[in-house]
């Protein structure tokens, strides 16, 4: 029940802008706004996100995690409330969405990033990896199941999905409260934040390279992820005439596979460095491979018969990216590094949709073959800069400090 508890938060967490994917095109029509004013309605969130997550991090450090993510819960499902208010009954209804979206992405700041971090504190060793890969296939079954709630939401009315994310969070803010037990020692409860902060910098100074590419590697997977879907649900609606509860169906497809692959890998890796760098690399490759391949195709089947390839590869790259950083550094330093890791991935996400768009109207050939280029860079940097240190198995550790060396 605790690993439950805890995988309920980042499912939480993906509904934000997962659940509101199947309902973009309506949205643009019903508020008469335009194709970028709809995409912000996703970055804001994450956007807001990114900015809040730094400091509910050093918060989580300080105090607990439970005493930042229960809070964070409620901001989110009020935010969600607002939005659906504002849909509902408002004059200005886009501008109160909007402001609802912030408070919504400040309180998923405090989810995700943060169960990773309690993932930490509370599993070890080979279990901690195990349990990384259920957060993390967690977080992709609520990307899978979020269209098609979206989509079922909507047939109720356009702007549903909006007042379901207050129950969500009720269920989750209950399971936290009832099933995860923190230890009760805080490490850096009486740190100054002085300490801290240069603590946190010694920690960038001797890790910072492979935190770099570890950071940008997460980013870039959430990037094309959102980005990918951003596009697939407007050519559904706009080439296919595919929409509703069948839209959100296929939009879960890829979804689907990148979950199952998540859950697989985080079982299999243990604590195995350098299988873990070589998976990376691997998803990597096969993410470029997909991308560069799907500018030959446009008929549906083919099309997501290439896309679940890139699925496929960013299920074997995130665990080991999430278990890396995680394992990175000792608890009193971890809800900071986990939490700026939650940024840039949030980012990642912020930047996808308005992005894709802007590549959509330029070239579709170029927009796949800049996807395809960008996970190759990210590809390449993770081979350069991430060195696993040779061992003694006698002198097993459990943070990474030891394991990952850079050159």
């Amino acid at each position: 029940m605790t690993i439950f508890a805890i995988g309920s938060i980042p499912m939480i967490l993906v509904l934000g802008n997962s659940m509101l994917i199947p309902v973009l095109p309506e949205m643009k029509t019903e508020l008469g706004i335009s194709h970028f004013k709809v995409s912000l309605i996703i970055s804001v969130f994450s956007i807001a996100a990114a900015i809040s997550i730094p400091v509910l991090g050093y918060l989580s450090d300080r105090f607990s995690r439970k005493a930042v993510i229960i809070p964070s819960l409620i901001l989110y499902g009020s935010g969600g409330l607002l939005a659906g208010a504002a849909a509902a009954w408002f004059s200005n209804a886009y501008m109160w969405i909007i402001v609802g979206r912030v408070l919504q992405g400040a309180g998923a700041a405090g989810t995700a990033p943060i169960a990773m971090a309690l993932t930490g504190d509370l599993f070890k060793g080979g279990e901690q990896s195990r349990v990384l890969g259920l957060v993390e296939a967690s977080n992709g079954f609520g990307k899978v199941i979020s269209p098609i709630i979206g989509s079922l939401l909507a047939i109720l009315f356009w702007y549903a999905a909006f007042f379901a994310f207050p129950i969500f969070c009720l269920i989750s803010v209950l399971l936290t409260i009832f099933f995860v037990k923190e230890k009760k020692e805080k490490h850096a409860q009486h740190t100054p934040v002085g300490k801290y902060t240069k603590g946190l910098i010694s920690v960038f100074k001797t890790e910072g390279r492979w935190l770099f590419a570890a950071y940008l590697t997460g980013a870039t997977c959430l990037f094309t992820l959102f980005g990918i879907l951003f596009y697939i649900s407007n050519i559904l609606e706009k080439d296919h005439g595919i929409n509703g509860v069948l839209k959100g169906c296929i939009l879960a497809i890829p979804l689907l596979f990148m979950t199952t692959t998540s859950y697989i890998t985080g079982s299999k890796i243990g604590k195995r460095m350098s299988l873990m760098k070589t998976l990376i690399i691997l998803g990597l490759l096969l993410m470029t491979a997909s991308f560069s391949a799907l500018v030959l195709f446009k008929n549906l089947i083919p099309f997501f018969s290439v896309l679940v390839i890139s699925s496929i590869g960013t299920g074997l790259v995130l665990p080991c990216i999430n278990s890396f950083i995680t394992g990175s550094v000792p608890a009193d330093r971890r809800g900071f590094v986990t939490a700026l890791y939650g940024s840039v991935r949030f980012l990642g996400v912020a930047i996808g949709p308005p992005i894709y768009s802007a590549l959509m109207a330029w070239s579709r050939t170029g927009m796949f073959l800049v996807t395809a280029g960008l996970t190759l860079f990210a590809g390449l940097l993770c081979m350069m800069l991430i060195h696993i240190k040779k061992k003694d198995p006698s002198k097993e550790s459990d943070t990474l400090f030891e394991k990952l060396q850079l050159t």
